[in-house]
């Protein structure tokens, strides 16, 4: 009878995994049950559970708003200021955690990026979907707030609201990317994130109107709205804050100069979004070059 021998000084290799964006689309099976894992995970062995998610952007509200509303009376001049933060802040929590969470993910998932032959992009798309996830409660609390203030949803408003959510998404996913990967060679990048998430804060607006910006740097104003973070908070905040504002406070506000909201805000909004997403194209490119290394070095 004939005999079959094994050449053993082949080496044996999984599969390469299937990489790239559209990828982890193709399964979003898997991609549900990591979503689903990381949340059954965030809230194992808490009595609270989901709450959490109510109680840590609510608990950061309550302290902007005492320390910069009421205690040092800085924005006595701006109406409903505390939905202008709330709003704002919903934002820059769900950039901070899809970035940070985003950056750990591969090194918190190394089992799976080692024995599962999917798309190790997969990893980061699933914080950023838990961060998104997250967003609902806060939004309910927003909306509420709003409601008791005379809000009303509009056809521009609700345009503003699912730009702002697609900016914010794209960024944020852009840099978990990107960080993600470089942080599985040099840990410093984890550390390097939670650096820069400190400056988000300040560089939207959220503890200051955007009219602040327009009355110090004029024409140079336009600068500001290059930053994509500032347009999405300006194009929620158009979404939430400004319908609460009565024909009373914009005449109020006009006449001492102030410009509420910026001029083309949803052109300003498109073209972010389009930065955002040529962006995300080039995360996508530094990870593909990155990725198969990640193994061995994990």
């Amino acid at each position: 009878a004939a005999t079959t021998t094994v050449r053993e000084d082949i080496p044996l290799r999984s599969p390469s995994p299937p990489s790239g964006l559209f990828a982890v689309f193709r399964q979003r099976y898997v991609l549900k049950l990591l979503v689903k894992r990381e949340i059954s995970a965030r809230y194992q062995g808490s009595f609270l559970g989901l709450l959490w998610s109510y109680i840590n952007p609510l608990t950061q509200f309550f302290i902007y708003w005492f320390v910069i509303g009421f205690l040092f009376q800085l924005h006595k001049d701006v109406p409903n200021f505390p939905i202008h933060l709330f709003a704002a802040l919903i934002l820059v929590h769900f950039f901070n955690e899809t970035f940070a969470a985003g950056t750990r993910s591969i090194m918190r998932n190394k089992a799976l990026v080692v024995k599962m032959a999917v798309p190790r992009e997969m990893f980061p798309v699933a914080t950023m979907l838990v961060s998104l996830y997250h967003v609902g409660p806060q939004v309910v609390v927003l909306v509420v707030a709003c409601l008791a203030s005379g809000w009303s949803p509009d056809p521009l408003g609700l345009a503003c609201l699912v730009l702002s959510l697609l900016i914010i998404a794209a960024v944020g996913l852009s840099g978990a990317l990107m960080f993600s990967a470089a942080n599985v060679f040099f840990r410093d990048f984890g550390n390097i994130v939670n650096v820069l998430t400190n400056f988000v804060r300040f560089g939207v607006p959220m503890m200051y109107p955007y009219a602040i910006v327009e009355e110090r740097f004029g024409r140079f104003a336009d600068y500001y709205l290059l930053n994509p973070l500032a347009d999405a908070v300006i194009l929620f905040q158009r979404a939430f804050w400004y319908p609460t504002l009565t024909d009373g406070d914009l005449t109020r506000l006009e006449a001492k100069g102030h410009v509420v909201m910026p001029d083309n805000l949803l052109l300003h909004g498109g073209l972010a979004l389009l930065a955002c997403v040529l962006l995300l194209g080039i995360s996508q490119w530094v990870f593909s070059r990155l990725e198969n290394k990640i193994p061995e070095r994990l």
